[in-house]
Protein backbone atom coordinates (compact mmCIF):
# COMPACT_ATOMS: atom_id res chain seq x y z
CA UNK A 1 0.00 0.00 0.00
CA UNK A 2 1.64 3.19 -1.14
CA UNK A 3 0.21 6.21 0.63
CA UNK A 4 1.13 9.80 0.05
CA UNK A 5 2.24 11.86 3.07
CA UNK A 6 -0.99 13.92 3.09
CA UNK A 7 -2.90 10.69 3.85
CA UNK A 8 -1.08 9.99 7.10
CA UNK A 9 -2.93 9.43 10.35
CA UNK A 10 -2.73 12.03 13.11
CA UNK A 11 -0.46 9.71 15.11
CA UNK A 12 1.89 9.31 12.13
CA UNK A 13 2.00 13.08 11.66
CA UNK A 14 2.87 13.48 15.34
CA UNK A 15 5.62 10.86 15.04
CA UNK A 16 7.06 12.71 12.03
CA UNK A 17 7.02 16.01 13.95
CA UNK A 18 8.84 14.37 16.87
CA UNK A 19 11.43 12.77 14.58
CA UNK A 20 12.02 16.07 12.77
CA UNK A 21 12.54 17.90 16.06
CA UNK A 22 14.78 15.12 17.43
CA UNK A 23 17.00 15.17 14.32
CA UNK A 24 17.27 18.97 14.45
CA UNK A 25 18.31 18.88 18.12
CA UNK A 26 20.55 15.80 18.14
CA UNK A 27 21.63 15.13 14.56
CA UNK A 28 20.17 11.60 14.39
CA UNK A 29 16.78 9.97 14.77
CA UNK A 30 15.40 8.63 18.06
CA UNK A 31 15.24 4.96 18.98
CA UNK A 32 11.84 3.29 18.87
CA UNK A 33 11.68 3.33 22.68
CA UNK A 34 12.56 7.04 22.85
CA UNK A 35 9.95 7.79 20.21
CA UNK A 36 7.29 5.79 22.05
CA UNK A 37 8.00 7.81 25.18
CA UNK A 38 7.93 11.10 23.24
CA UNK A 39 4.50 10.46 21.71
CA UNK A 40 2.99 8.91 24.83
CA UNK A 41 2.74 5.27 23.78
CA UNK A 42 3.54 2.52 26.25
CA UNK A 43 4.73 -0.12 23.80
CA UNK A 44 7.25 -0.09 21.02
CA UNK A 45 5.37 -2.44 18.68
CA UNK A 46 2.78 0.18 17.74
CA UNK A 47 5.52 2.75 17.11
CA UNK A 48 7.37 0.26 14.90
CA UNK A 49 4.16 -0.32 12.93
CA UNK A 50 3.69 3.44 12.42
CA UNK A 51 7.33 3.78 11.37
CA UNK A 52 6.93 0.98 8.83
CA UNK A 53 3.87 2.77 7.40
CA UNK A 54 5.84 6.01 7.20
CA UNK A 55 8.67 4.21 5.43
CA UNK A 56 6.25 2.66 2.92
CA UNK A 57 4.70 6.06 2.23
CA UNK A 58 8.13 7.58 1.54
CA UNK A 59 7.93 10.01 4.47
CA UNK A 60 10.89 8.27 6.19
CA UNK A 61 13.98 6.63 4.77
CA UNK A 62 16.10 4.31 6.87
CA UNK A 63 19.85 4.54 6.43
CA UNK A 64 20.51 1.22 8.16
CA UNK A 65 18.74 -1.43 10.19
CA UNK A 66 17.79 0.76 13.13
CA UNK A 67 15.27 3.57 13.10
CA UNK A 68 17.73 6.01 14.66
CA UNK A 69 19.48 6.11 11.29
CA UNK A 70 16.34 7.36 9.57
CA UNK A 71 16.04 10.59 7.67
CA UNK A 72 13.00 12.44 6.48
CA UNK A 73 11.78 11.63 2.97
CA UNK A 74 9.82 13.92 0.75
Amino acid sequence: MNRRPEHLTEREKEILRRIRRWIEERGEGPSVRQLAHAVGLRGTASVACHLANLERSGALIRGGRGWNTCRLGR
